[in-house]
Formats: structure tokens, C-alpha cells, sequence
């Protein structure tokens, strides 16, 4: 014997009898079954729309005592502080812009970046030439631009640098 099962007979079952299909005739077309359109759809109707009033406004905010900054006078801010940071390169260019080296509030900054800038420059080659102090001038120079970076951010912050050499010097000359 096999380990297979073997279906278990059922009984037969009547079934009911299977009615022919009948064909459709072919004059018969799917536009004559249906409805007319008129007949289906119906009339739109328009709906008035009446105007909803606007919401009620919160109440006006007291007025900022610091009005925005102008994107000129944000652009001269940061022209500031560049001059400061990468002098004597950026004053040197600020110069040679038409726009920019007349602005009331840039020029001061540029002068002054562009004085103290050639004189760390030279500070800084005095200073190496000097053989028993000539290890301190990178010491010298890196603390001197680490202040034309303070300065550079009080021009960004609109507050009045006074360098205390260079600042005199310049006003004196005319230059700011």
C-alpha cells in the first residue's frame, strides 16, 4: 500500500440545469438602451455667495524702537568688518569701488582698517629682523589681528572704533 491519500467520493449532487445563452440582436445599439442626456441630468442650480466679513485683526503691536537695517546699510556693515579682518587687502579694494569708498558710514572704517593694517605689517617685519626678539613677532602679529577682529565686530555692531594711534591719524589727515 501507498502512503497517498485517496480523495474520499462525494456524492453527486444535482445540479440545475444550464439555460442557453441567447445572442443580443445586432441591430440593437448601446445609444438606444440609454436614456437621452437631457432627460438625465439636471438643471444646475446657482447658489448666492454672500461676502464673509474678514476676521477681526489682532490688536496693532507697539512700534520696534530699532527700525530694520537697509540692505545697504548691512552691505556697509559687513565691508567693515572685512576691512578690519583682511586688512590691508579689503580696504584697498573698498577704495576702488565708486559705490562704496564715499559712504558716510564705511569710509571711517576703511581709512582707519587700511592705517592700522600697513602698521601691524610693518610692526610685524620690524620684528622679525630683530635676532633676539625675531621668535615673538608671529606671537606679535597673530594677538594684533586677533584685536583688528574686535574691532571689525564693533564696526559690524554700528559702535565707533577708536584705535588709539591710527584713529587721530586719520581724522587729522582728513581721510575719515
Amino acid at each position: 500500500m501507498s502512503d497517498e491519500k485517496v480523495p474520499e467520493e462525494m456524492p453527486d449532487a444535482e445540479l440545475p440545469p444550464v439555460e442557453p445563452v441567447s445572442e443580443a440582436p445586432v441591430e440593437a445599439s448601446v445609444e438606444d438602451a440609454l436614456p437621452p442626456v437631457e432627460a438625465v441630468a439636471e438643471p444646475v442650480v446657482e447658489a448666492s455667495v454672500e461676502a464673509v466679513p474678514p476676521p477681526a485683526s489682532p490688536p496693532a503691536e507697539p512700534a520696534k524702537s530699532w527700525p530694520a537695517p537697509s540692505a545697504a546699510a548691512s552691505d556697509n556693515k559687513l565691508w567693515a568688518l572685512l576691512s578690519y579682518v583682511l586688512s590691508p587687502v579689503v580696504p584697498v579694494i573698498i577704495l576702488l569701488m565708486e559705490e562704496k569708498k564715499n559712504q558716510p558710514d564705511l569710509k571711517p572704517h576703511t581709512m582707519q582698517a587700511l592705517v592700522a593694517g600697513v602698521a601691524i605689517f610693518v610692526i610685524t617685519m620690524i620684528l622679525s629682523v630683530i635676532p633676539l626678539i625675531q621668535c615673538l613677532a608671529p606671537l606679535v602679529g597673530l594677538v594684533l589681528w586677533i584685536l583688528m577682529i574686535y574691532w571689525g565686530f564693533q564696526a559690524y555692531n554700528g559702535k565707533e572704533v577708536t584705535i588709539p594711534v591710527v584713529t587721530n591719524l586719520v581724522k587729522s589727515q582728513g581721510w575719515a
